[in-house]
């Protein structure tokens, strides 16, 4: 028997959310004031989170190892957030978002969980307009909507290429309100490091004050994890250099089961890897695939720069390929299609492990409208070019300066080079429908949960179901825990259960500062990293992955027995931050590539080489593995799968094709 209940309420699809709402326990406002709930994270999902139930009267505390909530890493989201309100009277509806969401990830999520972000991803917008977030607007004032991959309508809101930033402010600005009101406590500088369980519940956390290096106790009659996603394993990704694993973890580690942890999501639109001295990559956002035109030259190991190649020379392999959806397929899709190219030897830069991101033709295309516009009838090529440019700018414009900043190189005058990496995951600690773990009172919002993307996330979907999840589900679904709770009274952190656990967080940081070895922290990540990218990267193989278990293990315990921290454990100590998130990643990249040999076929962002189709598309197999694999951490390298199995009574599962 399954030991995972998700919680799906009865009833047709598009009358689940509504009738839960109107049936699920509430608690009254009196006793909210009694009930304390611990939030890590203040991303997106954290924020709006603290934010929205504090408003609703529950004593908030908040806590994030930055220095301000404005540092998470959600301001890095570049190009937009994903709405149905079908504005460009285009044909979108909630039934098609709900419809590409499912599709996009490879029909390996939930219907009902997928189904309620669509319908209360229009509420989103309205919030955030209501805060003030500067949305980009046509010329009459209307909201503006662009499009991103995997879909063929026009659904993304936007704020130039700065969306994260922009909405992280607004729900940033929300928090601070409850901060002043004294509704919420906020910690910053401060690192979860064990989730604290009382009679089989969730019941707070001990924390480390990074600044001073003490441990901290605080109780909570709930604790949601924010914390985002783990990307940071590969050691190269977009991810913020923070960013990790570790609250995710410690819960995995107390009975909270790990989901789907294969399931990476590769961004096709990246700054090229430029030498062995990065330690992180940089974001293109895809919101250039609207106008940006991706080719190789047909020639192989072609010497000669983009200028100098003809039109009829270039080979524009997605429109070649996926002619209904062309430059805007998948991420997954394009990722693997960049590298194939590649791989076969058409790769473009001094590496040859890159493609061109064209916007030559935008910027002509542009530019003749522009003349339209102002009514100049015969404009010369160097007039068109420059009006073409100020449109191109007025869209894209800080891209393209980060883009010239980065490498030096003017994309207004070249193609961009660009190449896949690691970029988010869809895995993450499995929830209910409630985005209840299945450790009781202990809830994972966002990125650091698995539900809502499947094997593969559409672009401009993570700030929606961080924003969904944090201002408009965890508020009622909160209630029905939190309801059965009321008589619970704040539990002393003076007690025995907090005692011991503070005991066992320490004894970990001693136990990392005792060993004293010859190498460093990021020695042993950028080893990591590069077995994981190598085995259990873009594509997996069985021999691959058994390989990369066994090195895996191999390092860690090379870790545990020869890593060096300078420094005191009682004092600001970044090293040590880092050797603990390090020693997450370390067991958590061998669940990733145990997970990615279980699952014997290719879907989104899984790609096993074993397992494609003629065409070298991803092969699923649906009668075998149409289930969210849900481990169960039993000790050291020992995990149980359970599986929860996905039913599609909505749509028909089919082979995902975008041609």
């Amino acid at each position: 028997m399954t030991k995972l209940d998700a919680k799906i309420p009865e009833g047709s699809l598009a009358e689940k959310w509504t009738k839960y709402r109107s049936s699920v326990s509430l608690v009254n406002p009196a006793n909210k004031r009694n009930l304390e709930i611990v939030i890590v994270g203040s991303g997106l999902a954290g924020a709006s989170a603290a934010a929205s139930l504090a408003e609703l009267g529950y004593k908030v505390k908040v806590f994030c190892f930055q220095d301000s909530p404005r540092r998470a890493h959600s301001i890095a989201a570049q190009g937009g957030i994903n709405a149905a309100k079908n504005y460009q009277n285009d044909g979108d509806s909630t039934f098609r978002l709900f419809y590409d969401t499912i599709k996009g990830g490879d029909y390996r999520a939930r219907e009902a969980n997928v189904h309620r972000l669509a319908e209360v991803s229009g509420n989103i917008i309205d919030q955030c307009v209501a805060q003030g977030v500067p949305f980009a607007r046509e010329y009459g004032g209307l909201l503006s909507n662009r499009s991103f991959g995997g879909t063929q309508v026009q659904r993304t809101f936007y704020a130039a290429g700065q969306t994260g930033q922009q909405l992280l402010l607004g729900a940033y600005s929300a928090l601070q309100r409850q901060v002043g009101m004294g509704n919420v406590e906020l910690f910053t500088r401060h690192e979860m490091l064990d989730v604290v369980m009382v009679d089989g519940k969730a019941r707070g956390i001990i924390a480390r004050d990074l600044v001073s290096g003490e441990l901290e106790r605080h109780f909570g009659h709930a604790v949601l994890l924010c914390t985002g996603g783990y990307g940071n394993v590969f050691y190269l990704s977009t991810n913020a250099m923070g960013s990790n694993v570790t609250a995710a973890w410690k819960a995995h580690k107390k009975g909270a089961f790990f989901a789907n942890p294969c399931y990476t999501q590769i961004h096709p639109t990246c700054i090229p890897v430029s030498g062995d001295h990065q330690s992180k990559l940089t974001l293109m956002s895809e919101s250039l695939r609207n106008d940006g035109r991706i080719w190789v030259p047909k020639k192989k190991d072609d010497p000669r720069k983009a200028s100098e190649i003809p039109e009829d020379e270039r080979d524009y392999y997605l429109e070649r390929r996926y002619p209904a959806f062309g430059n805007l397929v998948p991420r997954d899709i394009a990722s693997r299609a960049a590298k194939e190219r590649c791989d076969a030897g058409y790769g473009v830069g001094t590496s040859k492990m890159a493609v061109y991101l064209d916007f030559a033709a935008a910027i002509i295309r542009y530019g003749k409208a522009e003349a339209n516009k102002r009514n100049i009838h015969h404009a010369s090529d160097e007039e068109i070019q420059l009006m073409g440019k100020e449109v191109v700018k007025e869209k894209y414009g800080n891209l393209f300066d980060m883009y010239k900043q980065i490498t030096g190189e003017d994309p207004y005058e070249l193609p961009m080079r660009i190449y896949p990496a690691v970029h988010y995951t869809m895995g993450g600690l499995w929830v209910d429908y409630n985005l209840m773990t299945t450790v009781p009172g202990l809830y994972a919002l966002g990125e650091a949960n698995f539900s809502d993307h499947g094997a593969n996330r559409l672009g401009a979907s993570a700030l929606m179901q961080g924003l969904a999840d944090g201002y408009f589900v965890i508020p009622y679904t909160i209630g029905a825990y939190l309801a059965s709770e009321i008589r619970t009274p704040a539990l002393s952190t003076d007690s025995e259960v907090f005692v011991n656990a503070e005991k066992a967080v320490k004894d970990q940081i001693d136990k990392l500062m005792n060993i004293r070895g010859t190498k460093s922290v990021d020695y042993f990540h950028k080893k990591l990293g590069l077995i994981m990218w190598d085995q259990c990267g873009m594509a997996r193989n069985e021999a691959g992955l058994k390989m990369a278990i066994a090195d895996i293990q191999a390092l860690r315990k090379e870790f545990w027995s020869d890593v060096r921290i300078p420094g005191e454990a009682n004092n600001l100590n970044p090293e040590l931050e880092k050797a603990g998130r390090v020693a997450d990643f370390l067991e958590l990249g061998e669940l990733m590539c145990k997970d990615a040999l279980e699952r014997h076929e290719s879907c989104g962002g899984h790609f096993r080489e074993e397992y494609q189709t003629e065409d070298g598309e991803a092969l699923r197999d649906d009668e075998k593995f149409a289930y969210v694999a849900a481990w169960e951490f039993q000790g050291e390298s020992k995990f149980e799968l359970h599986k929860e199995e996905l039913k599609f009574e909505n749509i028909k599962i089919a082979q995902r094709s975008y041609k």
